[in-house]
């Protein structure tokens, strides 16, 4: 996507590889809305502790073929046989720990659904209403608002996501706007997060 080709107008953090730079000019920070890629990007994050988003992203086509397109429903009946499948795939990161909790945390997505009645509905709540950068300019590596995010998924059950990965996942997501206020994208996604919170309940500001 050339949605500009300047990168002096850029947040800081992309590097000049193309997938990256695509992933934040049409991506990161823009409200997602469907309960897949929702699923997809908190199982991501939990993959991408310890290596680099770049490392993840570039396997992310794989990951999508063999997670099912991250349709937790689907992903939530795999087995032993998958799990093995997927520890043979050079494609993804081969990690047992972090393959075994996809799954689990598939199955607990499925009961999140049925408890709380939409997906979606329920991980917007957590959105924020004033980004830190707005407030102080400065960016945290977790929040008080992650922190009770990932306390309330790990009382559920979920696994490998903890505040600093539950921070990421909000911003990546559009639940907070942490793109630099210089920065092009800035402003695009002020307005669709605007656009797609409004009427919505969130929960109270941490």
């Amino acid at each position: 996507m050339n949605a500009t080709s300047s990168e002096s107008v850029r947040c800081g953090w992309p590097t000049g590889n193309d997938t990256y730079l695509e992933y934040h000019d049409a991506e990161w920070g823009r409200p997602t809305t469907d309960e897949y890629r929702l699923f997809e990007k908190i199982c991501l994050e939990g993959f991408q502790s310890g290596l680099s988003w770049l490392t993840i992203l570039l396997k992310r086509p794989r990951f999508r073929e063999v997670f099912a397109d991250f349709d937790y429903r689907a992903v939530a009946e795999f087995g032993t046989d998958d799990v093995e499948r997927l520890l043979d795939d050079a494609g993804i990161i081969r990690h047992r720990g972090k393959i075994e909790a996809t799954i689990n945390n598939a199955q607990r997505a499925v009961e999140l659904a049925e408890v709380e009645g939409s997906l979606v509905d329920w991980v917007w709540e957590w959105a924020v209403t004033t980004p830190h950068r707005e407030l102080d300019g400065a960016i945290p590596a977790k929040t008080e608002r992650s922190a009770a995010l990932a306390k309330d998924l790990k009382r559920r059950g979920w696994k490998f996501f903890g505040p600093t990965t539950a921070y990421a996942f909000m911003q990546s997501e559009g639940l907070s706007n942490d793109h630099e206020t210089s920065c092009f994208a800035h402003d695009a996604c002020a307005a669709e997060r605007a656009a797609f919170l409004t009427g919505r309940t969130l929960r109270p500001a941490d």
